[in-house]
């Protein structure tokens, strides 16, 4: 979004390396920290959100490293602006007037480099131009028509290495060497374990919906909050259905499963298609004998082929950027099931594309 921003304000858009949480890289804690662990946004993504050219004809600036931003852009020829100057108006309006307000902001601007700082965290606990306000929020979905259909959105691509990384493992998913696409037959699913009970308690608690995109209400699945909540605290009963949706139970997962099968296979048949699902991903941080249980229990219920991301072949590059392989995967899948917060944006888009 912030890259659409610049896109819209006629700016070109500076994008940083990614940092996941240190102990999220796979690699031994000592190299963890020798030196902040970086990946390049470049390994991760593709498209001019990471400096590639626009369509033909846009003449839109391209997008820029912070490395480079560094030397055309030092800081005695930047224009400050702190978002305290801007998210206290903004703050209880829809997507697109947020969008409009700050487009408005850059685009009056002369000064040829302009770096918008964030308000501190004891003023501002979602200090983000686009923050938790919008992205958590219906406010967000005012958004979608112009974001998914603008450049940002429709020329965002798989990169290289994470396109290598799914073709290596082609034969995962492969039920025989002439198997060329797998992932037609394919229902992903994310299963995320590990630290997230605390999360999906947390977000229980704070009566949190859906998130962004996956607030859409033609999405075969929607959420409202329960009554009986207040912030910061939620009742048994609530409680126990936001694990329903966040951390189902392995027989939840089984019927899940189950009903999206059924519900893809009757819509198959009703517009005289002849595809069939066959294929089970699980796309997991999880690596407990949780997994092996789940898999022998899906493996019983039919499924030929059933992989998970522990399965994925991955070199030292590839395993880096492992996590976007996984959604690669998943954009690619016949059927996906998230969880409320899992991100929809690439297969929407690539409905948008359709």
């Amino acid at each position: 979004m912030n890259s659409f921003l610049a896109y819209k304000s006629n700016r070109a858009y500076v994008f940083s390396e990614y940092t996941w949480k240190p102990e999220y890289y796979p690699w031994p804690e000592e190299k963890r920290l020798v030196s902040p662990v970086t990946t390049p946004l470049t390994a991760l993504i593709a498209g001019p959100t990471v400096g590639e050219p626009w369509g033909p004809g846009d003449n839109a600036p391209r997008a820029i490293s912070s490395k480079w931003w560094e030397v055309v852009c030092p800081l005695e020829r930047r224009r400050i602006i702190n978002t305290r100057d801007i998210k206290p108006k903004v703050w209880d309006i829809v997507g697109t007037e947020i969008f409009a307000e700050w487009q408005r902001v850059l685009s009056e601007s002369n000064d040829s480099c302009v770096e918008i700082v964030s308000l501190d965290m004891i003023e501002d606990t979602y200090p983000q131009v686009f923050d938790l306000r919008l992205w958590g929020t219906w406010k967000v979905l005012s958004l979608w028509d112009m974001f998914s259909k603008g450049p940002v959105s429709q020329l965002l691509k798989t990169s290289p290495i994470v396109e290598r990384g799914v073709q290596v493992n082609h034969n995962v998913f492969a039920l025989n060497p002439s198997d060329v696409d797998p992932f037609s037959r394919m229902l992903a699913i994310h299963l995320r374990r590990g630290d997230f009970k605390e999360a999906c308690t947390s977000l229980s608690n704070w009566n949190s919906t859906y998130y962004s995109w996956n607030l859409h209400e033609f999405l075969p699945d929607h959420f409202d909050p329960p009554p009986g909540g207040t912030m910061g605290k939620n009742t048994p009963e609530n409680e126990a259905l936001y694990m329903t949706h966040c951390l189902p139970t392995d027989e939840q997962i089984l019927q899940k499963i189950r009903d999206s099968k059924n519900d893809y296979l009757k819509a198959v048949e009703a517009a005289g298609g002849h595809e069939t699902l066959d294929v089970l991903y699980l796309l997991t941080n999880d690596d407990s004998e949780w997994l092996n249980d789940v898999k022998r229990i899906m493996k019983a219920d039919g499924w030929k082929v059933i992989a998970t991301s522990r399965d994925l072949k991955l070199d030292r590059e590839t395993k880096e950027v492992g996590m976007a392989v996984d959604m690669d995967i998943a954009r690619r899948a016949a059927v996906f099931i998230g969880n409320g917060v899992s991100l929809a944006l690439l297969r929407l888009i690539n409905d948008v594309l359709c």
